[in-house]
């Protein structure tokens, strides 16, 4: 009989019925509700194919979609009406420990409620080629959350044909954001694709110091730098999982030549819940050329 650890080219959804629904119908429904709840977009997502396709990348959270699904709608309505890519290279944080200091899956499928998405070899092995930090390692990935929240709203925005590459960060100072960042600029410099930086911001402090707290990181990434932003978080002690995955997304996107940053949603979940003493910040934000 096969274990979970032999199963991992095929990879079980791991946070289906807890992060977000585990059947078809409760997802699509759940989706739904994200974009059309107040504080996300309002209307349901229609891909516009021959869109101008200037997002490089976007900052989308991670967390249960009931908390922050309605945020992360902002930034994958925004890419609906942006164009149709090709390619999505979702760059998360390691929460579990497990794995590797930075890893990448070089192939296999993800399994989600909507079915399956295939990596893309290709851009896979030439982002590990360029790294000097990225292993081939596929167990970082079993039960980590930050990557595979992201591909149920890929699914219902574009379908069944998404590709994506995922590099999973437990390493995140800004030496290795800087390495990650050129090797996937790199190697997609002549594709069609998306930076995904999968982060939540600021964890469980009240909503006043979370509000004050996420605003210099928010700053910090629409000016496009990524050594402030590892600066602020460092010098303000600020709860941000993604720090890594988000500087090098941003390093991406100037190699790229994206001029600009824009922040599409920025709440808490105290503006769900209404509990505002121990919140946790979100933040949709797209860089474009």
């Amino acid at each position: 009989m096969k274990s979970e650890w032999d199963m991992v080219t095929v990879r079980p959804s791991s946070h289906a019925g807890t992060f977000y629904e585990a059947r078809f119908n409760d997802l699509k429904k759940q989706i739904e509700q994200c974009f059309l709840h107040k504080f996300g977009p309002g209307h349901l997502p229609t891909v516009q194919l021959h869109g101008p396709r200037n997002i490089v990348s976007l900052v989308s959270p991670h967390a249960g979609y009931i908390y922050s699904g309605s945020t992360a709608a902002k930034a994958y309505f925004e890419l609906a009406l942006d164009g149709k890519p090709e390619l999505f290279i979702i760059i998360g944080p390691n929460h579990t420990g497990f794995g590797s200091g930075v890893s990448i899956m070089l192939d296999g499928i993800w399994q989600t409620p909507f079915g399956d998405v295939l990596i893309d070899t290709e851009a896979a092995t030439e982002i590990q080629a360029s790294s000097n930090y990225i292993d081939i390692d596929d167990v970082a990935n079993l039960y980590e959350h930050s990557i595979e929240v992201q591909l149920p709203f890929l699914q219902y925005v574009y379908g069944e044909n998404v590709n994506f590459v995922p590099i999973c960060m437990m390493m995140q100072d800004l030496e290795v954001s800087q390495d990650v960042g050129k090797a996937v600029a790199k190697a997609i410099s002549k594709r069609n694709a998306v930076v995904i930086a999968s982060t939540d911001l600021t964890h469980y402090k009240s909503q006043k110091v979370a509000e004050e707290k996420d605003q210099l990181v928010i700053d910090a990434i629409l000016e496009l730098d990524e050594k402030r932003l590892q600066d602020v978080v460092e010098d303000n002690r600020i709860s941000m999982c993604g720090v890594g995955p988000t500087s090098a997304a941003i390093v991406a996107t100037k190699m790229l030549e994206a001029k600009k940053a824009m922040l599409l949603s920025y709440k808490t979940s105290g503006d769900i819940t209404g509990d505002f003493s121990r919140v946790v910040g979100y933040a949709s934000i797209v860089m474009e050329k």
